[in-house]
């Protein structure tokens, strides 16, 4: 396997999570969101392009998507949908996204659901609803929060706000209603997490910020950006781990998906991971893509997504810059694709394939 070759120990795990969209609403409207590949169910569709919302989802005008998304509902049809992803591709946790998974007045019953499958839960939040909910969704068996953070102030939340969002005051709730989750959380026994994604240079100081702030209550993860380039992102990360001096203690890589990661410590003890992109593929369905080249195919083969099609069935996703690809379940369990995405993990879990950070 061609892994850094610094003297760091190597893990390398196998892929295990299913991202299931669980509804589309949020209370942010984030300049860089890609909304889990699908449209902002709130805009109409009948009017392409026109945004009455104030959010977006980048890749929406280009990934081919055709359908708009729906809210899953706990129950049998759920508990199926689950069961059905998890005897296709081996799955151990359901990581559930939005939207803004806490705004789901339904919340700790699909994590229930999901528990009664033999699936761990953890879910992607930036915060806005968690105090109200997350002691219940820690009854109900939430194992992990990874909480989105963008700014220590209202200005710099705001920075990234789009429309009608850009409000100092409603990014000073939105801040408060963040600490007081990710209090919360760690109140009720759930592991946090805060992603914090570095765009460049020029957001060191931020970030270091956004560190002093939550790094006795969540486990800092530092993330490139998509949107400016892994070089770009790595070469501000290094200013910040210098700044910290964080050491590197060990490298994980995920078999049979696009990420991987490096494990510091910090002067206090705890930990940090710097979370990267690589360059995989899966080796039929990616060949022939149009976005396959190391310009357009920014977040590589990630991991597979559940949807639920509004007035239609549940769909499976392995690309949000390819949502044409996205199938009915049904068809997915008949497909190849199920397959194919088995045997990538297996062969790079047993090195039988190379895992190569790029």
């Amino acid at each position: 396997m061609d892994l850094p070759r610094d003297g760091l120990p190597r893990t390398v795990l196998p892929d295990r999570t299913l991202r299931v969209k669980i509804l589309d609403h949020c209370g942010l409207a984030c300049t860089f969101c890609h909304n889990e590949g699908t449209p902002v169910a709130a805009d109409s569709p009948d009017r392409p392009g026109v945004v009455t919302s104030g959010r977006v989802s980048i890749y929406a005008h280009t990934n081919g998507v055709t359908f708009q998304p729906a809210r899953i509902e706990p129950g049998p049809d759920f508990a199926l949908a689950l069961a059905a992803v998890r005897g296709t591709v081996a799955t151990d946790e359901a990581h559930f996204t939005g939207g803004e998974p806490t705004l789901h007045p339904r919340l700790p019953a699909l994590i229930a659901d999901a528990r009664r499958v033999g699936l761990t839960v953890g879910l992607t939040s930036n915060g806005e609803n968690g105090a109200a909910v997350l002691p219940a969704c820690a009854e109900a068996g939430l194992d992990r929060v990874n909480f989105s953070i963008f700014g220590t102030t209202a200005r710099e939340l705001a920075a990234v706000q789009g429309g009608k969002y850009r409000s100092a005051k409603l990014a000073e709730r939105k801040l408060r209603a963040l600490d007081e989750s990710i209090r919360t959380a760690a109140s009720c026994g759930i592991g946090v997490s805060a992603n914090i994604v570095v765009p460049g240079r020029d957001h060191v100081a931020r970030v270091l910020r956004l560190v002093a702030r939550h790094g006795s209550t969540a486990t800092i993860r530092l993330l490139t950006s998509l949107a400016d380039g892994q070089r770009s992102s790595l070469d501000a990360i290094a200013l910040v781990l210098k700044e910290l001096d964080a050491q590197p203690e060990e490298h994980i890589l995920t078999a049979g998906a696009s990420d991987w990661r490096t494990r510091y410590r910090l002067p206090d003890g705890s930990p940090l991971y710097v979370k990267r992109i690589r360059p995989v593929r899966l080796p039929q369905t990616c060949r022939s893509c149009r976005f396959n080249n190391d310009t357009d195919c920014e977040e590589g083969y990630y991991g597979i997504r559940l949807y639920r099609a509004r007035s239609g069935p549940f769909m499976v996703g392995v690309c949000i810059r390819r949502m044409d690809l996205t199938l009915p379940l049904g068809e997915f369990v008949m497909s190849q694709v199920g397959r194919e995405i088995s045997g990538l993990r297996e062969d790079e879990t047993a090195g039988r394939l190379s895992v190569d950070p790029g």
